[in-house]
Formats: structure tokens, C-alpha cells, sequence
């Protein structure tokens, strides 16, 4: 079978897959997060504002941690992710930290048949579009869930990322979105040394694709920002020049690393 044809069951196994290691990395910080550490990053926590009393839409949001974190500032929050083993996660760890946060498992493209509503904000972040293979339609489901003059906040791995091989030595992936890429890799990024491997279904979008899917459904751009650091260690040869902030060492402050939009939601 067409891997490119089968990719929900493909991408949905590769997830469930992490889960469990995920739970237990460092890189999650189970433990410090039940304790009421956050889970969100200044770079988000800065476009987001103050979310108090604000209703919230989270996109893939694996086991939820951003989700609660944004429930724990005062916001009425929704995640949703693919994945039935992180949802499950999801709705355990709400339990654990007496959260209000609310959880639905589905492909993001049929969130229409499980979610009747619209929200003052859409947010997802953080190497969510690499598992879509369609941005207008991406672009239209957000644009669906807003309210009029509601808010997208987005950040994400900036498509220059990608384009290199695993080393950062080299160009070995193409900067626009030309066909599906199958993979399989041992570990995962939370915990490179993982006794586990998963094959997955992604896909490189372009900064054009990315802004076009928006603009070409009542989305506004308001704000597009560049960062030459990840807040995250899961690259290789990354090196840590200040804290929680992360470059590829030989690449130094040469290229964008994460990139964040903010868009409104026209009104009719």
C-alpha cells in the first residue's frame, strides 16, 4: 500500500509508539510538570498574552502538557491529537493536576465531526504541519474554529530546518513540498537512545505555503517573526549558548531555527 495513502495509520502507530518513552524523558519533565512547572516557552507565552478567561483550540497536542499549561493561566482549553495512547495520557495527567482541560482523539482534517464550537484562539506548535500534507485545508480548519477577530498563534521549526540532512552537514531534503517523505528511525527525539523505532509519513512546507494556506481562508497575518536559536535540544551537534536556548554548533547563529505567526480572523 501507498505509504502516502495510508499515512493517519502510519503517523497514528508512530505516535503511540513514542508515548510511553516520551512520559517517562527528561525532555517532558513528567514529574517537574505535576508539580506545576510549565511546559510553554517564552517565544509562545509572549504572542499568546494574558489567555485568562480566553477559550482555546490546541492542535496536536500530544499528551496535553502545553494544553494544561494554558488552562493553568486562566484559558478554557481544547487539545486535540491523533494519537489515542497520548490522549488517554492527556486526560490522566488533567485528572492528576485538576485541570479543566478537554481532550479529543482524530485526525485534525475530521475535527469537524467531533467539535461543534469556535474559540478566541487556534495555537499549535512545534513540528505539528510536518504531519500534514495539506495546508489550505490545514488553513481552513483553523480559520473554521475561529470566531470572527479570533486570534492564531503559531510557532514552528523553521523550514530551513529541514532541509538538511541529520549531521546538518549537508542539503539533503527539498525546501519545497514535492512529495511525501517515509521514514524510519530508531529512538525518538525526546530520548535518542530509546530501545524503539517507528516508521512515519511527513511532509516540508515552505514559509509561501505556509502563509498562503492562512491568507487564502479569511486569516490575516498580523505578525511573522524569525529566531536563530530552538528552545528544544533535538537536533543533532546542538549545543546550549544560553539557557534553554539552543543552536547547531558549526551552524552557529547562521540560520532560522523556529518561526512564529500571529493572524486574526477577518470578520464578515
Amino acid at each position: 500500500m501507498n505509504p502516502e495513502s495510508n499515512y493517519i495509520e502510519i503517523n497514528k502507530h508512530s505516535w503511540n509508539n513514542r508515548t510511553e518513552t516520551h512520559l517517562k524523558s527528561s525532555f517532558y519533565n513528567l514529574e517537574g510538570f505535576l508539580k506545576g512547572e510549565s511546559s510553554l516557552n517564552p517565544i509562545e507565552l509572549e504572542i499568546l498574552g494574558d489567555v485568562k478567561g480566553k477559550s482555546i483550540l490546541h492542535l496536536q497536542c500530544h499528551f496535553g502538557q502545553d494544553s494544561i499549561s494554558l488552562s493553568r493561566l486562566g484559558a478554557e482549553v481544547t487539545g486535540v491529537d491523533l494519537s489515542d495512547k497520548a490522549i488517554e495520557n492527556a486526560w490522566k495527567i488533567a485528572n492528576e493536576t485538576n485541570s479543566d482541560a478537554q481532550f479529543i482523539c482524530c485526525d485534525i482534517y475530521e475535527l469537524e465531526k467531533h467539535l461543534n464550537k469556535q474559540f478566541d484562539i487556534v495555537f499549535t506548535s512545534y513540528g505539528t504541519i510536518t504531519w500534514l500534507p495539506d495546508l489550505d485545508k490545514w488553513g481552513k480548519l483553523i480559520s473554521n474554529f475561529l470566531k470572527p477577530n479570533g486570534k492564531f498563534v503559531f510557532v514552528e521549526f523553521h523550514p530551513v530546518v529541514w532541509m538538511f540532512d541529520d549531521n546538518f552537514k549537508k542539503i539533503g531534503y527539498n525546501y519545497f513540498n514535492v512529495e511525501a517523505i517515509v521514514e524510519t528511525e530508531s529512538g525518538t527525539y525526546a530520548d535518542k537512545t530509546a530501545n524503539i523505532s517507528q516508521s512515519y509519513v511527513s511532509w516540508n512546507h515552505s514559509m509561501s505555503e505556509v502563509l498562503t494556506g492562512l491568507l487564502n481562508n479569511s486569516l490575516r497575518i498580523n505578525e511573522v517573526q524569525e529566531y536563530d536559536y530552538s528552545p528544544y535540544n533535538v537536533f543533532s551537534n546542538m549545543i546550549e549558548f544560553e539557557p534553554k536556548k539552543f543552536r547547531i554548533k558549526h551552524l552557529e547563529n547562521k540560520i532560522p531555527m523556529i518561526y512564529s505567526i500571529v493572524a486574526t480572523k477577518e470578520s464578515l
